[in-house]
């Protein structure tokens, strides 16, 4: 079953979709309608990237020091909270980190968020969940990045477990096992940050569309539900948004913490 193609997606595959089947084909990827290469999901992210974009241009333009808007604070705490979450978690010199752990959160934040606006779904609720999956590996790789840079060649140390406290004539059953054991545990994180990411969001807006849905029974006999009724669920998606975002953002710092960590 095809999905519905969004207003915004099917603008750029109106007049961009020359570009975007080559730049598909220059990387090996066959579109499954060269005519129309631009998926929903794609198609939001870029709205979102231009958001962000926009939105970060115009708040350090009206940068000020002595009179900060209502905007600045808000990001300005969200910059404090981001940064003694991290100090709590990874410890010192965790401020390494912060540009990254910031640009996940809200980069998923504002892909969660988009579905809120008529017109536009969350690209993090598509299946097959490319957009969780890509957020996922970004998030597996910037970790072990960060050991390897931290620990060098004794990074690898911490895929064998606590060989230091196992008798030697184990180490030669032991070491092979708990070799495998991580490398099993840490692919089983991008799937699980993958799948908690992709399901809360999916089942969230079914909720909404599902409740959304029942207005025109409830307008029969309560003609306040046509505000009521859609408000608490757009406050609920906005409350799942955040939430996780938080918790993505948050396991990825205790992951950094895991792979920087010199007493593993």
């Amino acid at each position: 079953m095809e999905e519905h193609e969004l207003w915004f997606t099917a603008l750029l595959n109106d007049y961009l979709a020359g570009p975007a089947s080559a730049l598909l084909n220059a990387v090996g990827v066959h579109a499954h309608n060269p005519e129309r290469p631009w998926a929903n999901f794609v198609a939001m992210q870029v709205v979102v990237l231009l958001v962000i974009v926009v939105l970060f241009a115009w708040l350090r333009r009206g940068f000020s020091v002595e009179k900060p808007g209502k905007a600045q604070h808000i990001f300005e705490w969200l910059y404090t909270s981001l940064h003694e979450q991290g100090g709590e978690i990874v410890g010192h010199g965790a401020s390494r980190y912060l540009s990254f752990f910031g640009t996940l959160f809200i980069f998923i934040l504002f892909c969660n968020l988009i579905g809120v606006i008529p017109g536009f779904e969350s690209p993090t609720m598509f299946m097959p969940a490319p957009v969780p999956a890509g957020c996922a590996l970004a998030a597996f790789g910037y970790y072990h990045l960060a050991g390897i840079q931290v620990q060098g060649w004794r990074y690898i140390l911490h895929f064998f477990g606590p060989v230091k406290e196992l008798p030697w004539w184990l180490l030669p059953f032991m070491v092979p096992l708990m070799f495998l054991i991580e490398i099993i545990s840490h692919s089983a994180r991008a799937m699980s940050l993958t799948i908690r990411l992709f399901a809360n969001m999916f089942a969230g807006e079914m909720v909404t569309v599902i409740f959304l849905g029942l207005i025109p029974i409830a307008i029969a006999n309560h003609l306040y539900f046509v505000i009521a009724f859609p408000a608490v669920f757009m406050g609920l998606h906005v409350f799942v948004s955040l939430l996780q975002a938080f918790i993505f953002t948050l396991l990825t710092m205790v992951y950094v913490q895991g792979a920087v960590a010199h007493e593993h």
